[in-house]
């Protein structure tokens, strides 16, 4: 019988791209009845009303940053970090230890490797961050969020599984129901997803290509878009004397609803807005952001590109006029995008967190590779 009085230790720092699946899992781990808390560090810890009841514990979390001042500042942080993570980590005695990428996770995960802890590392992206490939030698299992994933090392690639990249059950639960139909002449509902900031590429490009629009196809479009402050007046501007219907804020804290929705999504393609919009089976235009070192976003759009579920366009590919052609083609053709819509439901995985949570819970218990393999298709790493 599986002890689930066990504690499981989160460790999630940094942006909501990592904070988010962790708080997914948190979730279906307490409905299982095991005990759960997050170690954390300050950028992360202004996501912890999102943990609801679960304990956090924050502690420094350093990054490596550019020039040497930067790498040896960054150093410093993690090591105090690690030193933190340890006493933490030995007062809390964790059955294991679940890291969910970028520096601020290292510190507890190393830690706990140190202690002979058992430990899962969780890798969101299409190419494994620099973080998970420092701690995915001695970890446990690796947790993929995509079957074709690139950057680990062939001894770790027998230790990974494919479970997805968590998302929230109001998200999940989407997977459930059909894509809007859109009728012949009827609206087209746009949702541009600006990212954790409201990228101002989209405030300059998409009100601009919409309002070039025909007077009868502009009719029939519906906008929800996410902006930054500064950009809010300018773009409602530029959709109010275009006739435009939008509905414009900073942040949507009704995503879920959102998307429900939503016809066609714009955004950029991190981990998590792929994840949910695929979770969700919506098609989408993704604009990787350009500036990313391993272009994990390029990498992430083009795992849903290539299964028919969106399109990518670089950002300086991303003007009006291409926009512009790309709109007229889904007005034209509706059903161009409710073929995008199937396509990206089949790369979905809504079920991603009790995935993980099988994972976790097989870890803890000391089961075999075998007993823990959820259920679904096999390419690749896929649940191995």
């Amino acid at each position: 019988m599986t002890d689930t009085s066990k504690l499981i230790l989160l460790s999630a720092g940094g942006t909501g791209g990592h904070v988010f699946p962790a708080a997914a899992l948190g979730r279906d781990l307490i409905s299982r009845g095991y005990r759960v808390e997050l170690v954390t560090d300050a950028r992360g810890s202004k996501f912890a009303n999102i943990f609801e009841d679960i304990p956090v514990h924050v502690i420094s979390a350093g990054t490596l940053g550019r020039g040497l001042v930067g790498k040896v500042r960054g150093a410093a942080g993690l090591a105090f970090g690690i030193l933190q993570a340890r006493k933490l980590v030995k007062k809390l005695k964790p059955a294991v230890v679940a890291g969910f990428g970028g520096y601020p996770s290292f510190p507890a995960v190393f830690a706990a490797q140190g202690m002979k802890i058992d430990t899962i590392i969780h890798e969101q992206n299409a190419i494994v961050g620099r973080a998970n490939v420092m701690l995915a030698g001695r970890a446990s299992r690796i947790a993929l969020s995509m079957p074709h994933v690139h950057g680990l090392e062939p001894a770790d690639n027998a230790r990974a599984v494919v479970t997805g990249n968590p998302v929230r059950e109001e998200i999940s639960s989407l997977s459930y129901k059909p894509y809007p139909i859109i009728q012949p002449d009827g609206i087209l509902r746009i949702f541009v997803m600006g990212g954790s900031l409201g990228a101002h590429v989209f405030s300059d490009v998409v009100p601009a290509a919409l309002s070039r629009l025909s007077p009868d196809y502009r009719a029939r479009i519906e906008v929800v878009q996410q902006c930054r402050e500064s950009d809010i007046e300018n773009v409602r501007r530029i959709y109010d004397a275009a006739g435009i219907k939008a509905e414009l804020e900073t942040f949507f804290r009704d995503v879920p609803d959102r998307l429900a929705h939503t016809h066609l999504v714009i955004g950029r393609s991190g981990a998590s807005t792929v994840a949910e919009v695929t979770a969700a089976g919506r098609p989408a235009i993704f604009v990787p952001y350009p500036h990313h070192a391993d272009q994990q976003q390029k990498a992430n759009a083009d795992m849903v590109a290539d299964a028919g579920g969106a399109w990518v366009m670089t950002q300086n590919g991303f003007t009006e006029e291409a926009l512009l052609a790309r709109i007229e083609t889904f007005l034209q053709n509706p059903q161009t995008l409710f073929r995008a819509a199937e396509a990206a439901r089949s790369v979905g995985r809504p079920d991603a967190a009790r995935r993980l949570g099988n994972l976790v819970m097989a870890v803890a218990s000391g089961w075999d590779g075998e007993a823990m393999r959820p259920q679904g298709p096999t390419p690749s790493n896929e649940d191995k």
